[in-house]
Order: structure tokens, then C-alpha cells, then sequence
């Protein structure tokens, strides 16, 4: 019988975002970093709540980030910013041994790339029990505040780690940070967002862009049944 699983035994370097990637999206972190960058903007700039909001979404679509718009425009501290936005609670997540044993068993480089900060990337990675399972993390202010998607932030992130690309895959929920990392030649895992919680750089279930050469529903579920340069002689 031949072997139907998916073949990542090319793959020496196994890059993944953070936020709703490592975890569900229906976990509530997002919302509450969502809620405190909404906040900051309205105490930063004297707005109100509303006016706020929209500031902050337009400034999300226009410059990738909502702190890039305000690094534009406002000159604002970066990190007080950063401080700020990643002061939640990451205690309504729950460890995840299943995806912790998938993980470990993964064959070369793991590393996390994230828009958010390093204190924020630490802080879950360790609610999740996932935090001794990578070898670094790039954060934002490791991209000089350049984020993902644009192509800069990645050109540092690839030179930092003199990464193979044709021998790398980039698991995300973000279906336009996905398009640069292909346009570059990763390998691209989109983990689509549960019903209900998509938004408007996300997927749903069921949905599968052109760029994404796997699109897949459980982050977990997928590492379990891919090939590997372990696994791939194991009988399936």
C-alpha cells in the first residue's frame, strides 16, 4: 500500500508563528491583545474607545502592524508599546502534551517566528509547555520592527538563522504572510481558523489559497501523520 501522508522528509528547518498557530485560534489571547492595543491607542493618541479601534485596524491593514502605523506617525516607544499590548493573561491556555511529544519528535531546527514580542512569545510557549522544545525564537524587534509580512522582516529572519530555504516549512494562521513565505520557497502550512473565527487575513475551514501547499484544520493532527527523515521508512 503505497504511503499517503504528507512528505516533509526535505524538510531540516521547521519554522512556526505564534499566535493562533501554536495554539487554537478560538483561545482567547488574541482578543485580549487585541482589546489592550485598542486601549493603548485611545490613552497614546486621546481618543476615544471608538475612534481608537478604527485607528488601530487601519493602521493594522495599511502597515502590517498596528505599532508600525504608530512608529510612522506618532513616534512612539516601541517596547512600552510591546509591554503594554502583551500584558494578558495566558493562563486560560492549557499545556498541549500531545502537540509537545509532536514536536520534539520533529528531525532538525524548530523555530518560532513571531510578530509579537519575545516576553510574549516566552510567557505562552511556556503556558503551553512547548517552551524547551525550540532552538530560538525571532520576535519583532529581532526584525527591527519590521513585521511579517513584508519581505524585509523575513530577509532578516532567513540571514539570522542562514536558514535552507528549499529545506524549510512556515506553519502560520496568516494566509498573507504565507504568500511571502512562498514567493521565497518555503514549503507552507496554513492552519486555518476555526468556525467563526476568522478575520480577514485568516482562513476558515475548508479553504485552501494558492500559495499554501497545506492547509489543515488541527496543527497537531498534521504532525502526527506527516513523513519525516525519521519516519519516513516506518511502515505506514
Amino acid at each position: 500500500m503505497s504511503d499517503t501522508r504528507p512528505d516533509l522528509t526535505h524538510i531540516s528547518h521547521w519554522v512556526f508563528d505564534l499566535d493562533n498557530t501554536l495554539y487554537p485560534s478560538d483561545a482567547p489571547i488574541m482578543s485580549q491583545v487585541d482589546r489592550r492595543m485598542t486601549e493603548f491607542v485611545a490613552q497614546f493618541l486621546d481618543l476615544p474607545h471608538t475612534e481608537a479601534r478604527e485607528v488601530q485596524k487601519h493602521y493594522w491593514r495599511t502597515y502590517g502592524t498596528t505599532l508600525n502605523g504608530l512608529m510612522e506617525h506618532h513616534g512612539v516607544d516601541q517596547r512600552a508599546f510591546m509591554d503594554f499590548v502583551h500584558d494578558i493573561d495566558a493562563s486560560v491556555i492549557d499545556p498541549d502534551h500531545t502537540l509537545a511529544d509532536r514536536i520534539a519528535a520533529l528531525p532538525g531546527t524548530r523555530l518560532v517566528y513571531t510578530n509579537g514580542s519575545l516576553r510574549h512569545a516566552e510567557n505562552v510557549l511556556g503556558r503551553l509547555g512547548l517552551d524547551h522544545l525550540f532552538d530560538d525564537i525571532f520576535d519583532v524587534e529581532a526584525a527591527d520592527f519590521t513585521p511579517k509580512p513584508h519581505r524585509e522582516g523575513f530577509d532578516r529572519f532567513t540571514r539570522r538563522f542562514n536558514l535552507p530555504i528549499p529545506q524549510s516549512v512556515f506553519f502560520e494562521d496568516s494566509v498573507r504572510n504565507l504568500k511571502t513565505a512562498h514567493e521565497l520557497g518555503f514549503t507552507t502550512v496554513l492552519v486555518r481558523a476555526k468556525e467563526g473565527d476568522r478575520d480577514e487575513e485568516s482562513a476558515g475551514p475548508g479553504e485552501h489559497p494558492d500559495h499554501v501547499h497545506y492547509a489543515v484544520d488541527c496543527l497537531s493532527t498534521f504532525l502526527g501523520d506527516i513523513r519525516t527523515k525519521t519516519s519516513k521508512d516506518e511502515p505506514s
